[in-house]
């Protein structure tokens, strides 16, 4: 009696598997299985009977970041905003913060975290690097390059701008030469005197 019962047990479960294994689409939602909505189709979920809805406030349309006027190609040259010592000390002060640590103060490469065992990034004043276009530099800012992650998130667009501004500057100090100055520093050098 008792292989009976098992076997109708077993074969009230096999029959039930069999019936609901063809179920499975309609109980179990995933992401290959959701409900939506067609474009511009009539919906009773909305109060205003759309499912069409407004993009959420702040939405950047794809692609825009291209066409706004601080987004240059990296291969370029250009320079977006005017050069100002304004823009210049902002970008030494983020300078300082962002890129100091690995890149040093100087720019090159001699930074705290390089100094410590990590690898050290190229010299700023190398030639290669030297010659790179402004949007090369301010592309790495913003996406990264080798073992250094982007700042994109935490670096607004003007203030990478002033730090490859900053960068520039750094690259002309270090191979400057005395008739590069202007006239009052030349003279105060010239004098032994102090060129602050």
């Amino acid at each position: 009696m008792r292989s009976k019962t098992s076997f109708a047990v077993m074969l009230l479960f096999a029959s039930a598997t069999l019936i609901f294994s063809g179920c499975d689409y309609t109980l179990r939602q995933d992401m290959a299985n959701q409900p939506r909505q067609n474009p511009l189709s009539p919906s009773d979920f909305f109060q205003d009977g759309r499912s069409a809805r407004q993009p959420v406030e702040n939405t950047v349309i794809h692609g825009a970041t291209e066409m706004d006027a601080m987004f240059i190609p990296k291969d370029s040259n250009a320079f977006p905003l005017p050069v100002t010592q304004e823009l210049l000390e902002r970008g030494q002060e983020r300078y300082a913060i962002f890129c100091s640590p690995c890149h040093g103060l100087q720019g090159d490469g001699q930074g705290m975290v390089a100094m410590r065992g990590m690898k050290h990034p190229p010299s700023y004043h190398d030639d290669r690097l030297r010659k790179s276009p402004n949007g090369y530099f301010f592309d790495v800012i913003t996406n990264g390059f080798g073992g250094m992650l982007g700042y994109s998130a935490q670096i607004p667009p003007r203030d990478r701008w002033a730090i490859v501004a900053y960068v520039r500057a750094l690259q002309l100090s270090r191979n400057a030469k005395v008739s590069d100055l202007p006239a009052d520093l030349r003279q105060k050098l010239e004098a032994g005197g102090s060129a602050k």
